[in-house]
């Protein structure tokens, strides 16, 4: 009997870790990078797996389009680009499946203007 209510507890502890873990890893990511041409700041609420939203705000420069994509340099992964939709002067969201799998990712984010294009990167720790 005890050997089971020991077995229990410990599930229950691995339920509550794997919870809380996948609650504490999705805090939003918010990075900014800047370029020749163009400064950006990239926010997304929930860095996971699946379907997100990525919202750029150009802080610096004249976009006309921006789109994103992805890479994960150490497993040999992309993603397709996605193009972003402009919201407000200065604002593009991209929805999407922008991370398929978890782990560290770096987002490119391609930005087409009056002053060229450029292509500028920041990290991503992607949770669940």
């Amino acid at each position: 009997m005890r050997r089971i209510v020991i077995a229990v507890a410990l599930v229950a502890a691995a339920a509550v870790i794997f919870i809380v873990g996948r609650g504490l890893g999705a805090e939003p990511l918010r990075v900014s990078s800047t370029g020749a041409r163009y400064a950006v700041t990239v926010v997304v609420d929930r860095p996971t797996t699946g379907r997100v939203s990525v919202e750029v705000q150009v802080t610096s420069g004249d976009a006309d389009t921006v789109a994103v994509s992805a890479v994960m340099p150490d497993m040999g992964h992309s993603t397709p680009e996605l193009t972003a939709r402009e919201t407000a002067p200065g604002r593009f969201v991209a929805d999407g499946e922008l991370f398929p799998m978890s782990g560290a990712w770096e987002v490119s984010i391609r930005l087409d203007g009056p002053a060229g294009e450029e292509v500028l990167t920041v990290n991503a720790l992607v949770t669940g």
